[in-house]
């Protein structure tokens, strides 16, 4: 088992938000003519921090919840105590100030105002029916906080912004299917909830799938859509497909489309 703090911060989706911002600025740098510098770095070491504090907030706000529905979880099992979790979730906010401050105030005010959004969904809104919006503003902000990050002009990434708004409601979706009984229990009003778990999962599954295509579609129209980039994108959509038999297996099955569809992307536009 992995240890608690590292449990603590969702490693697998602050894992592969770190590792995508990394890819996407590597590519826009490569795009521009440019090596990966220390930009890129700075960069995505604020995204790494802000991820730290959006998981570690998450587990400490629910903390109660847990205790009677996710023993399992750090806090539950009284592995961490919830000042230390809130240490780390600090010691992340930490991270990303000391690390964007040197970029700019742009880069540091899209960073910021990305991180204001997650930690409102982990401290009020998580349970609401306005749950989607935080994943909306700040996956909508991501794209433009790693242009400006990386001093690339923010227009390079307008049309990602708006394809990641579609992808970060479905991915909203699927996460909180995974915990529907306990959110259920706990009187949760969020999106899933109003929705219905099978119209939450098809709708999720219908706009994960929507933008994998939309994306090929456009490549293809393009003349970018190279084989290699074709692959990726057919494993990206197998990867969401599979999770049609259950929210657990979509959701995991998302983070493998969102590496892939990142790298055909780069392939085809490189």
């Amino acid at each position: 088992m992995l240890p608690a703090a590292l449990r603590l911060i969702h490693p697998a989706p602050a894992f592969a938000v770190v590792l995508l911002s990394a890819a996407l600025g590597a590519i826009l740098l490569n795009q521009s003519g440019h090596p990966p510098d220390g930009r890129l770095l700075l960069t995505v070491l604020s995204v790494a921090g802000s991820q730290v504090a959006t998981g570690a907030f998450n587990d400490w706000a629910d903390r109660a919840r847990d205790a009677a529905v996710r023993p399992e979880k750090p806090l539950a099992a009284g592995e961490l105590r919830p000042g230390a979790a809130l240490g780390v979730g600090m010691a992340g906010i930490g991270l990303q100030l000391v690390s964007s401050a040197p970029l700019g105030p742009l880069p540091l005010l899209l960073g910021a105002a990305a991180t204001a959004s997650a930690l409102a969904y982990d401290l009020w809104l998580s349970r609401t029916p306005a749950s989607v919006v935080p994943y909306l503003v700040s996956f909508g902000l991501l794209p433009l906080w790693i242009a400006s990050g990386v001093a690339v002009p923010l227009e390079r990434v307008a049309a990602a912004s708006l394809l990641v708004a579609p992808f970060a409601a479905a991915a909203h979706l699927a996460n909180t299917l995974r915990d529907f009984e306990t959110d259920a229990a706990a009187a949760s009003r969020s999106l899933a909830q109003l929705l219905g778990r099978r119209a939450a999962h098809l709708l999720a599954l219908g706009m994960a799938a929507g933008v994998g295509l939309v994306v090929a579609l456009s490549l293809g129209v393009g003349g970018q859509l190279r084989p290699a980039s074709l692959a990726l994108g057919v494993i990206g959509l197998v990867a969401v497909g599979q999770g049609a038999s259950a929210a657990n297996r979509l959701w995991y099955g998302m983070l493998i489309a969102a590496v892939c569809w990142t790298a055909a992307w780069a392939l085809a536009t490189g």
